[in-house]
């Protein structure tokens, strides 16, 4: 099993634990922990699993952080997953008519 490695020296292990704990970004300060688990010696396999991921995404992450500092431990969002297929002015059509409802004559519908 290859070694990780932090490459930062930004934080040290109990500067890991003191930004995770105020932290409200529950995933990151997780991911801070794991990380403090790491530089505390623990293999990457039991910090992993004490930190609830598996060893390849606590390496991902190692990665983030030597790259992003801790700013990297936060997940990415807006930029990922499918975009909207719908302009703001047709979504605002399209809640009108869920709020609206069916109209039982045209739709045809008893409820």
């Amino acid at each position: 099993m290859a070694a990780i490695t932090i490459t930062r020296n930004d934080h040290n292990a109990a500067g890991f634990r003191r930004a995770a704990a105020p932290s409200r970004d529950d995933d990151a300060a997780r991911r801070m922990l794991a990380l403090a688990l790491v530089l505390d010696g623990a293999s990457r396999a039991d910090a992993a699993r004490a930190c609830g991921m598996n060893r390849q995404t606590l390496r991902d992450w190692v990665h983030r952080y030597n790259d992003e500092g801790l700013a990297g431990l936060s997940d990415r969002r807006g930029a990922v997953g499918p975009q909207p297929r719908l302009s703001p002015e047709q979504a605002a059509v399209v809640a009108e008519l869920v709020r609206a409802g069916p109209d039982p004559a045209v739709h045809r519908v008893v409820r």
